[in-house]
């Protein structure tokens, strides 16, 4: 037997006026995931408990199948464990976005103008990230380099005490009441402001027309998790397929082995053909489980890119769904996919909810007629079928 995820990270979504009142899984064009709808299960499903942020660490947690109410401790924990950060049970870590802030002198004035600055790649973003750590960092606390617009800070020997606000969740606003009110996190802030809005690679940048990563964003703060590997709690190995760190620690926590795929950005333009086709190899080479998650209409989301958003899902559709099926269908094997978001993600609002999300759980050892011509948020919800619990879903795949 074989078991696939397929995480649609933020696809979902509520009605948007310049689709006609649809949602972007309503006006997608996604023949093969309303092919698999019709003879699974389909319904709805929440993958984050309540009193909990809906972010991806939470929802993601939930769809590997890890209680979040059990095992969450943190966001930026999961993504140091994907680039090999060694922690100490009494570290804090958090999230060191590279942010592109206005240029109000006064720092609190700032508006958060792109949480990303412009999906700045890996190689420009390092450059800053030691920057700002050569000049800011000591016994106490340090930074580290992660992929993109993501990156860590360390604080050691501190206790996980703070409410911090995450970058995205703000984009256009003023910053002000969003700060730390932690003297020595505000601090990191604003000096990196003075370290970065003059770097050369901050200025060559502009001349380029892009947008200057010119400040350090802290949020995200968590501790060391603690997850049973998929090997004992299953009984499976696997791999984990993502552009993401944080999916990427969560993987390597839960003892699974992570690919690398060259291009893959985590956005529209990621390289849907190399997640298949790494898919398909982990597959074919022995592994009982692949989790293939696809960040793009989540970034869409956030940045509302409405045209991207459904451009995204029909490509998760053409480039990854039919390529895996096709494969799963030649195989000659039993295999199950679970195919869903982790959380919605609404063009509207530009960040994340804690909304109930429709899920299709497809068995080719037990085909049904769902009465479902196409999956979106509409027809999933009226089937009736709610899961309850979203980390109850991986238990009921691979029971």
């Amino acid at each position: 037997m074989k078991y696939v995820v397929i995480l649609t990270d933020g696809a979902a979504d509520t009605p948007v006026d310049e689709l006609g009142g649809k949602t972007p899984l309503e006006a997608a064009v996604k023949p093969n995931i309303d092919a698999l709808a019709r003879r699974a299960e389909v319904g709805m499903v929440k993958t984050v408990p309540e009193g909990y942020p809906p972010g991806s660490d939470v929802a993601n947690l939930a769809v590997f199948g890890y209680d979040p109410e059990k095992y969450y401790t943190g966001r930026s924990p999961l993504e140091a464990e994907s680039i090999g950060v060694p922690l100490e049970l009494t570290d804090t870590t958090f999230r060191a976005n590279v942010v592109t802030l206005s240029d109000e002198e006064n720092y609190a004035d700032k508006t958060m103008v792109d949480y990303s600055s412009d999906e700045i790649t890996t190689e420009e973003a390092h450059k800053l990230i030691d920057a700002v750590n050569e000049k800011l960092s000591c016994d106490e606390y340090e930074f580290f380099g992660g992929t993109s617009y993501r990156h860590l800070l360390v604080w050691h020997n501190r206790k996980n005490n703070f409410s911090l606000t995450p970058p995205h969740d703000i984009s256009g606003r003023k910053i002000g009441e969003y700060l730390p009110k932690n003297d020595v996190l505000l601090g990191l802030m604003e000096k990196s402001y003075e370290i970065l809005k003059d770097h050369p690679v901050n200025l060559d940048r502009q001349r380029r027309g892009l947008h200057p990563a010119n400040s350090v964003w802290i949020w995200g703060n968590g501790t060391k998790p603690d997850l049973d590997t998929y090997a004992d709690k299953f009984g499976l190995h696997g791999t984990v397929i993502s552009a993401v760190d944080l999916i990427k620690g969560i993987g390597r926590c839960a003892g699974l082995d992570i690919a690398e795929i060259e291009g893959a950005t985590g956005t529209v333009n990621t390289n849907f053909d190399g997640k298949a086709e790494a898919a398909i190899n982990a597959l074919s080479s022995g592994a009982d489980f692949v989790y293939i998650h696809l960040e793009a209409a989540d970034e869409a989301g956030h940045r509302h890119e409405i045209d991207n958003k459904v451009k995204s899902i029909e490509l998760i559709d053409s480039k990854i769904v039919k390529p895996v099926l096709d494969y799963l269908k030649s195989s000659g094997e039993e295999y199950r996919i679970l195919l869903m978001p982790d959380h919605p993600t609404p063009l509207n609002i530009m960040t994340h909810t804690s909304a109930p999300v429709p899920y299709i759980l497809y068995k080719s050892d037990n085909e049904i007629d769902s009465g479902v011509e196409t999956y979106n948020e509409k027809t999933a919800a009226a089937t009736g079928k709610d899961a309850g619990m979203g980390c109850t879903l991986m238990n009921r795949m691979l029971s």
